[in-house]
Parts: structure tokens; C-alpha cells; sequence
């Protein structure tokens, strides 16, 4: 039986051919004794040969008829000898010669290797057909093969020149090859001993980086795909093949793609499969960069102009090291200040500005996710984004967003630029969308062990619901898959479509539980997450609820409790965020939501966060409060976080109680709150008795310069505070 494996095969005909040549070599004593009456024959060949000269078809037939059968034999014998020893080199030699490097992304190299690999193939079909000929000959009748050897009919010197010509290709276009490969590593080696060069960071270049970064902006993109239930490139691969995005990706007149959508249409997941693709194509190039960011109007590290540049210009030095030179040369001068004040975007921008006009700076695809989230200084990204695009063949910006005609105007400059709508996409988003159910649906199927009708039901209903949004079907399979399983098709009625409609719905069912008691603590989460400056962490919540602290040790509590909150708020990593920006714009915009979780107005959550905060810092700052050394305060490795750490439920509170102070407009309200600032007042006791420990704990967290900047900002409230006392 013929083996199905390459190397048995090549086994498997070594055996025929060597029981072939035992075999034969036992004829070749009767070939010597018939070769020696057929070499009296062929002495006499020369004088046949003249006498039928005038009859050319006669000496036609009789040019090669004839040969000593003995020569054929040897003849062969010498041939498979031969081609056995070049198919071991061959086989060897190729793959050596053709092997794969997945650092060898030159396209010359892979074309030349493509065309080895074709006359590899054309060499090892010659050899094997000299074997199979050979074997056939082995096993057919020896009186047919004694005639054949006579009658030169196997012409085997023939085809031993025919495999060596095959050869001569072969080895010549190898030793090319071999050739261009080595010129190929010694540019690449030459390549690398320079990116490694620049690539070493010293010490000040690592503290620079660690002022630099705001966020990863590669953590964030993880945690956003996690979050949404992951990517699913179904969904998105369908702009791959857009003309608008194809135009942009490989023309050299666009330069900028403006994706923009409504909310909940898939505009963030559309962009994370873009990475991943540019990704993709990067890694094959070797010579684009692809950097992002993610803005979130929740998060202030993620929701403001400077922040999309501090990220991006993290991301690309990573990827750059070199580049680092541009950032030293305004860092070395101010320190971590560069990065704090009302001059952080002129120098950012500068710095940025400078980056993209480097020499040495590959190709780079610059890509900003939700630009309507950019709260703070909007107007200037977008100014230098049009500005930046203009650099002729360096760089590629893909921004989106949702349907904001102020966005669309500061485009509008932009001379080299695409614009996509979601909406005018309608079909491949509503292709996208139901693939998404599918999915869906699939995963609730599993889950719950639905059979085909009632997947069915639900496929339909999502399907004629959706409206083409993403969020919509993933808002209303999180409320299924927490349901019992024999509620499903009467609840599915209870979802209306279209997102502000299921809002209501979702908030209308937090209002309405049985326990009044869950019912306010959700509010208060509500109310707590809507005012926060960013996403807060289970424990940090549980001390902003609860005075004791025996909340925020109960994460598995906290999360529970979060679940009640209906599908407003969702959890990643301990950290607890909106399920999507218009969640946070509905409770803050609908009339019913906003009054529901904020009955007195949102300044008094703020000067509850306050409070809270206050009281919470006081329960655990003192001095040295990770009880370190006194030589642990002079050590280049960074300081030792005990376990459990002490501030780790403090840490929003420490960081931002003066924001929530001064949001809390405690010098326009009442006598009562304003006594918060008097002389003996909150403030005034836990500054005199916490002050020094309050700056231990913001050096311990790496952020000394925010309590500088609280300083300054409850400098100005007390002077607002005084003004207000002295007219009232």
C-alpha cells in the first residue's frame, strides 16, 4: 500500500529500487555473454551503414537501433546510483535553501524563492521519473527488457544529461538566491544594530515615558474588546472592501477617513478590526506604524485633546525608540511639568508636530475613536489633525465619530480626506448586524439550551428590532442571559426598539423593585458613576457608599449589587464602567432619569462624593502609611506596595475630593455648606491634620503634581468662598 506520508513514500520506492538492482545484477552475466556476440554486430554497423547511404529511409531506421545490452544495464545501474545520491541532496538542500523566515518580508526575495520552489518541483519530477522508469523496468519481463536494452530503447544516458540540465537551472538560480538573501540579512542586520543603537533607553528616557503615559492605549483597546463580549471580524470585515476605505488605505491623494455613525452602530469595534488589520499589514511590511486612542468622555485621562496626543506619541516612541529625542528636548527642560498647565497642548503639539516631520520616522496610520467623547479642546485636535494630514505620503489619520455637524465642519478643511457614513452603508451594517445575532443567539443557546424554534423567535425578534445597532442586541442579550430560561420569549416582548426607548425601560425596571432599599442604593451608584472623573473600581465605590469600609472589602457584594443597576453599568477587571456613552447621556439628558437619580440636583452628589472622600481618608492616612523604611525613600527601584495595600480604596478619593468639592459649588449654596470651608469647618481640620499625609499618599500613587494642582484650585474656591461671604 502506498503510504500517505512524503518521507515512507520516498522509503518505500528506495526498497523497489534495491530489490531491482539484486535482481538485475544476476542478468548482467548473461547480458556479458550476449553482449559480446552483439559487439561482433555493431563492428560491422560502419560498413552497413555506408552500403544503405542511398536509401535514407533505410539508413534512418537503422541510425541508434543497436547497442551492446550490457552498456544499457551498466547504464541505468550508474544513472539510479546517481539519482538516488542527488534526490538525498535535493531533498536536503531545499530545504535549507527555501525555508520561511518570518522576519523575511522582502517581496523581490519571495518572488525569486517562489520561482526556486517551481524549479525544485520541475528537478524532483525529472529524478522521480528516472526512478519510476527504472523500476518498471526492473519488474517487466527480462526477455522484453534484454530486447529493449538491444533495440536502445530506454535511452538512459539520455535522461541522466536531461536531470543534470534540470540541475544546472536549479543550482543556478540557487546560488542567486543565496546570494541575494545574504545581501538582504547584511542590510537587515545593519538595520537592526542601528534600531538597537537607538532603541536603548536610558534611565532619564524611562522616566520620561512614565510622565508621558496617561494610559496604554493597547490595554485600553483589550479592555474595550473584552468588555463588548469580543471582536468579531464578521462584523466588521465587510470595509475591508469599501471603496471609501480602500480609496483612503492606498490612495496617495486621501489621507484621512472620517468614519461617522449614530450611537451604538459599531463604530469602536469597526475600528478595533481596523487596527487589527493595519496591525497585520504592518507586521508583513515592517515599514507602517499603526498607533490609537480611544476616547471616553468618562475617564478624564481618555476624554481631552492633550490626553489623544500623550497616548498616541506613547505608543509610537514604543514602537520608535529613536523618536524619544523630539519628547527630551522640551523634558529635559521642564520635567514632568511639560505635561501639566495651560501650555501641555503647544508643547505636545509641537513635540508631535516635530515627530511626524522626522526623516526617520516610518509610514504611520494614526486612528482616534470617538472624537465626540474629546470634551476638553475638541476644536484644536481636530485642527491639528487636518493640519498633520497634509504631510505628503507620512501619514494616514482615521478618525470617527458620531453625527456632529461641529466635527464635520473642522473636516471640512481638510482638502485630501474620505468621509464614510454609517448610514449610507445601510445594508453592509445591517449584514454586519444580523451576523451578530446569529452569534448571539447562538451563545444563549448554549447557555441556556433553547431548542431551534425558540432560537429562531428570538433571532427574528432581535432582527426586526435591532435597527441596525449593535448596542441595542447586545443590551438585550445581557438581559436575556440573566433571565430563567422559561421566561425568555415573554420577556423578549417587554424590549422596545431603539436605544432611548430600552433606556427608559431599563431605568423603569431599577425604579420599580420590590426593595426600596435596592432601589435607592442603585440610584445613589447611578448618581455616583454619572458624577465621577473617571471609572471608579469596586472598592473605591464600596467606600463612597459606605462610611464603615466593610463594604469595599465585599467585592463579590459590590458586584452584585452593581448587577442590580440593570445593564446601565458593566464590570472589567474589578472596574466599573458605562456600557456605552449613551447610557451616561440618557441619564443625564432624559428629564425623568436625570430628576430619578438626582433629586436635589447633581451638586449634592458631588459634596457627597466629597464628603465620603473626607471621611474615608481620614479612616486611613497617617504617617508612613506602607510602613517603609527610611531607605526605602531613596531607592531607584520604585517603592514596595504592601498586600493588601492601605490606599487602594482611597485612591479616587485622594486623587479627586477638591474636583468634587469645587463641582459641588459649595460657595453659591446654603450657610450650612459653606461652613464646609469656615475656619474649624471639614476642610480646615483634615487640612491641618492630614495635609502631609495626603501628599505621602499621592507621592506613594505617582501623582504629587494633581495634589499640587488641588492646592491651587481650593486656594481659588476659599478666595471665591470669602468674596461670597463678604457681599452676603
Amino acid at each position: 500500500m502506498i503510504a500517505q506520508d512524503a518521507r515512507t513514500r520516498r522509503s518505500q520506492m528506495r526498497q523497489l529500487i534495491d530489490e531491482g538492482l539484486n535482481k538485475t545484477a544476476r542478468e548482467a552475466k548473461i547480458k556479458e555473454t550476449i553482449g559480446t556476440a552483439t559487439q561482433f554486430i555493431l563492428s560491422a554497423k560502419d560498413i552497413i551503414s555506408s552500403a544503405i547511404q542511398t536509401a535514407p529511409q533505410a539508413a534512418l531506421a537503422w541510425t541508434g537501433m543497436i547497442q551492446n545490452p550490457i552498456a544499457a544495464t551498466e547504464a541505468n545501474r550508474n544513472g539510479i546510483e546517481y539519482v538516488i545520491k542527488r534526490m538525498d541532496w535535493y531533498w536536503n538542500l531545499s530545504s535549507a535553501v527555501l525555508k520561511e523566515s518570518p522576519h523575511d518580508n522582502d517581496g523581490s526575495l519571495a518572488s525569486i524563492r517562489r520561482e526556486l520552489e517551481i524549479q525544485v518541483i520541475d528537478l524532483y519530477k525529472t529524478l522521480l521519473l528516472y526512478e519510476i522508469k527504472s523500476v518498471c523496468s526492473y519488474y517487466r519481463s527480462r526477455g522484453l527488457v534484454l530486447l529493449r536494452d538491444i533495440a536502445k530503447l530506454d535511452d538512459w544516458n539520455g535522461d541522466i544529461q536531461t536531470i543534470q540540465s534540470a540541475e544546472r537551472i536549479f543550482n543556478d538560480g540557487s546560488n542567486t538566491f543565496a546570494d541575494l538573501k545574504m545581501v538582504s540579512n547584511l542590510e537587515k542586520l545593519v538595520t537592526y544594530a542601528e534600531t538597537q543603537s537607538a532603541s536603548q533607553m536610558t534611565k532619564e528616557d524611562q522616566q520620561c515615558m512614565k510622565d508621558l503615559r496617561l494610559t496604554d492605549p493597547s490595554a485600553d483597546k483589550k479592555r474595550i474588546e473584552q468588555t463588548k463580549g469580543g471582536l468579531l471580524r464578521e462584523s466588521y470585515r465587510w470595509i475591508l472592501d469599501n471603496p471609501d476605505y480602500q480609496r483612503w488605505r492606498y490612495s496617495e491623494e486621501s489621507h484621512l477617513l472620517w468614519i461617522k455613525g449614530d450611537p451604538g452602530k459599531g463604530k469602536t469595534m469597526l475600528l478595533c478590526g481596523i487596527i487589527d488589520e493595519l496591525d497585520q499589514q504592518s507586521i508583513r511590511s515592517g515599514t507602517v506604524h499603526t498607533i490609537y486612542f480611544f476616547c471616553q468622555a468618562t475617564d478624564h485621562h481618555l476624554n481631552n485633546a492633550a490626553a489623544v496626543l500623550r497616548g498616541l506619541m506613547f505608543m509610537l516612541i514604543n514602537k520608535q525608540p529613536s523618536l524619544i529625542s523630539h519628547l527630551r528636548k522640551k523634558y529635559d527642560q521642564a520635567g514632568a511639568k511639560l505635561f501639566e498647565g495651560s501650555n501641555t497642548w503647544i508643547a505636545l503639539s509641537d513635540i508631535f508636530a516635530a515627530i511626524l516631520l522626522d526623516p526617520a520616522l516610518k509610514s504611520i496610520c494614526i486612528v482616534v475613536d470617538a472624537l465626540d467623547e474629546c470634551v476638553s479642546d475638541l476644536q484644536i485636535l481636530l485642527d491639528f489633525i487636518v493640519d498633520t494630514s497634509s504631510i505628503e505620503g507620512r501619514v494616514k489619520w482615521i478618525v470617527s465619530s458620531r453625527n456632529l455637524s461641529q466635527i464635520e465642519e473642522r473636516l471640512r478643511r481638510a482638502e485630501q480626506k474620505a468621509k464614510l457614513s454609517l448610514e449610507l452603508n445601510a445594508e453592509s451594517i445591517s449584514n454586519a448586524v444580523d451576523i451578530y445575532i446569529r452569534v448571539k443567539v447562538h451563545q444563549l443557546a448554549s447557555l441556556k439550551g433553547y431548542d431551534e424554534e425558540t432560537c429562531g423567535t428570538i433571532r427574528t425578534y432581535l432582527s426586526d428590532n435591532a435597527h441596525d445597532t449593535f448596542l441595542w442586541v447586545a443590551l438585550v442579550y445581557q438581559n436575556l442571559e440573566k433571565s430563567q430560561r422559561w421566561k425568555v420569549l415573554r420577556m423578549l416582548r417587554e424590549f422596545p426598539p431603539g436605544l432611548d426607548s430600552l433606556y427608559k425601560r431599563m431605568m423603569d425596571q431599577v425604579l420599580s423593585m420590590d426593595d426600596a432599599s435596592d432601589v435607592g442604593l442603585c440610584k445613589q451608584i447611578l448618581a455616583i458613576m454619572t458624577s465621577v472623573y473617571r471609572p471608579i473600581t469596586l472598592s473605591e465605590l464600596g467606600r463612597l457608599i459606605d462610611n464603615s469600609g466593610e463594604l469595599s472589602d465585599d467585592i463579590k457584594t459590590l458586584k452584585e449589587i452593581v448587577a442590580l443597576c440593570g445593564s446601565f453599568l458593566t464590570i472589567q477587571d474589578d472596574a466599573i464602567y458605562f456600557v456605552h456613552q449613551s447610557a451616561k447621556d440618557h441619564l443625564t439628558s432624559n428629564k425623568e432619569a436625570f430628576s430619578a437619580i438626582f433629586p436635589s440636583g447633581s451638586q449634592e452628589t458631588h459634596l457627597a462624593i466629597f464628603s465620603q472622600s473626607i471621611q474615608a481618608m481620614k479612616a486611613i492616612l497617617k504617617n508612613n502609611v506602607y510602613g517603609l523604611s527610611y531607605f526605602d525613600y531613596f531607592t531607584s527601584d520604585g517603592i514596595s506596595i504592601p498586600d493588601p495595600d492601605p490606599l487602594i480604596t482611597i485612591r479616587y478619593a485622594c486623587m479627586y475630593w477638591v474636583d468634587h468639592l469645587c463641582d459641588g459649588n459649595v460657595s453659591r449654596i446654603s450657610a450650612g455648606c459653606r461652613n464646609i470651608l469656615s475656619d474649624d469647618g471639614v476642610v480646615d481640620l483634615f487640612i491641618r491634620k492630614h495635609l502631609l499625609h495626603w501628599l505621602e499618599s499621592l507621592s506613594l500613587l505617582q501623582h504629587l503634581s494633581d495634589g499640587i494642582i488641588s492646592i491651587a484650585k481650593l486656594v481659588d474656591l476659599l478666595a471665591v468662598s470669602l468674596r461670597f461671604q463678604v457681599l452676603w
